[in-house]
């Protein structure tokens, strides 16, 4: 399957990186390469970008799209080695750095990455298909307890412990093996109320599991700190989020690197010792569009919040 994926809120991301034609700036989820082609087109033959993926599928899909620009750098890894990346390739400093943070729709189309409750597939949800922990080991061999607190905490799921305690049910009698198995387990633990309403029962449920397998929230936080610490003065990080946990860990994580002065009002100089990194260029996360909605429908979650770094 051809790598598709539509780039949400391009434009916006686009002018908030405020992109230098000379200068040096990181996709650090590369994807399908869409952002980075804008990205590149903006830059001269001294300017460089490095598309990070840790999907080797993505490296190669948008290494073929981006064959034209010669100052194009993929690098099969996480983002959240940002700093150790930078170091190998001898870059000291960069200027911009884009985060798309998520599954793609690529990822959610092909059936059998196993990302999707719409498509029977082997249970996997690997985003890196080189890495060990799949859903399938997720999902047969994680005790009650963990399934039920990964529900919670990364699916915020109402239902978790009925769903954890009927998956441990089922699975004494076989291995729950496919997507579509695991589904039905779910349908089966919830109240008939529940298979009613708009969002698909197994939707929460399928991102905890996603999370886990990836990993996706225990280094985003210090992910998001190393890439604000790997940019130059004047440097920009947009990150773009789909849900409100990632948003939350962005969010708080800007607010620290912003920093701000404890001292009473009444002092005449600080003496906290408050360190700022930059500032939020942003209050307000930035959203979709009616129009980008109208033709994406899978942007109306997505949420981008951009950091300036500021040298003091």
């Amino acid at each position: 399957m051809e790598f598709k994926h539509k780039s949400v809120l391009l434009n916006e991301c686009i002018e908030n990186l405020n992109i230098r034609q000379n200068h040096i700036y990181v996709d650090g989820t590369l994807g399908g390469g869409g952002h980075s082609y804008h990205i590149l087109k903006k830059l001269n033959n001294t300017g460089k970008l490095i598309g990070i993926d840790r999907d080797m599928d993505a490296i190669n899909a948008a290494s073929k799209k981006l064959s034209e620009f010669s100052n194009f750098i993929p690098v099969h890894d996480n983002h959240a080695n940002i700093i150790k990346i930078l170091e190998e390739l001898n870059i000291s400093g960069v200027d911009g750095i884009l985060l798309d943070l998520g599954v793609s729709s690529y990822q959610l189309d092909e059936a059998d990455r196993g990302f999707s409750y719409m498509h029977d597939a082997k249970l996997d949800m690997r985003m890196n298909r080189e890495d060990e922990l799949s859903a399938y080991e997720v999902v047969n061999n994680y005790s009650e307890d963990e399934l039920y607190r990964i529900f919670v905490d990364y699916g915020e799921e109402r239902y978790s412990k009925n769903i954890a305690k009927r998956i441990c049910e089922k699975r004494k009698e076989k291995p729950i093996e496919t997507t579509f198995e695991l589904v039905d387990i779910i349908k089966s633990a919830v109240p008939s109320k529940a298979l009613s309403e708009k969002q698909h029962p197994a939707k929460r449920v399928f991102q905890a599991i996603r999370i886990e397998v990836n990993d996706e929230l225990e280094k985003l936080k210090q992910a998001v700190i190393d890439s604000i610490m790997s940019l130059n003065d004047g440097g920009r990080l947009a990150i773009i989020t789909f849900h409100s946990l990632e948003d939350k860990i962005v969010k708080h994580a800007y607010e620290q690197m912003q920093g701000r002065c404890t001292c009473p009002k009444d002092f005449p100089v600080c003496v906290c010792g408050y360190k700022s990194y930059g500032m939020i260029v942003n209050k307000k996360p930035i959203v979709s569009s009616e129009e980008e909605l109208e033709v994406n429908p899978r942007a109306r979650s997505a949420k981008l919040r951009v950091f300036e770094r500021k040298n003091k």
